[in-house]
């Protein structure tokens, strides 16, 4: 009789300077990072929970959840160096789950240089996927690690802030920062 093997999924709520996150790592690597509405004290908001789970559900079956700051540490400490403009790129390693299309989206993303933007149609070309636009904004949308893998430097193609799943206004601040450690 085989058993299905399940994955471990650490995962943490945490705030870093003014920002709350819901984080989540495998052994491999982090796997998700998404902003939170609530303050971590008082534990993880619900929209953001139903959110890793159902994203687990899509990515991991069975996981067996642990919640784990302390594994979560390394990751955590790159992103607060990020935040506080002493980081310009990670080098934590990550456990991204998503189809063959997502996969080389996010690739073109981790190209972007910091303090840069690229439209969508730029994404689309980098792919050789000039007439994908719209499934290339699509794949962004899907991103499971804001901010570690910079969807966020994705713009309108007249440069106008268009959707981000962490908020607009999370954009913004995330696209100033980049600019001002120019």
């Amino acid at each position: 009789m085989q058993t299905k093997q399940t994955k471990l999924i650490y995962w943490g709520v945490v705030r870093l300077l003014e920002n709350n996150f819901l984080m989540a790592a495998t052994d491999e690597g982090l796997c998700y990072l998404q902003f939170q509405e609530g303050d971590p004290a008082g534990g993880v908001d619900e929209g953001s929970w139903l959110e890793l789970a159902k994203w687990a559900r899509s990515q991991l079956p069975e996981p067996n959840w642990v919640e784990d700051t302390e594994k979560l540490q390394p990751y955590i400490l790159q992103l607060e160096e990020y935040l506080k403009g002493l980081r310009t790129t990670f080098t934590l390693p990550l456990d991204l789950r998503g189809t063959a299309f997502q996969q080389s989206v996010w690739r073109v993303l981790h190209e972007i240089p910091h303090g840069e933007t690229f439209s969508y149609s730029q994404v689309a070309q980098e792919l050789d996927k000039i007439s994908a636009v719209r499934a290339v904004g699509t794949a962004i949308g899907a991103n499971p690690v804001l901010i570690v893998v910079p969807c966020h430097r994705v713009v309108g193609k007249d440069g106008s802030l268009t959707g981000y799943r962490g908020g607009l206004q999370n954009k913004e601040k995330l696209l100033l920062l980049e600019r001002a450690g120019l």
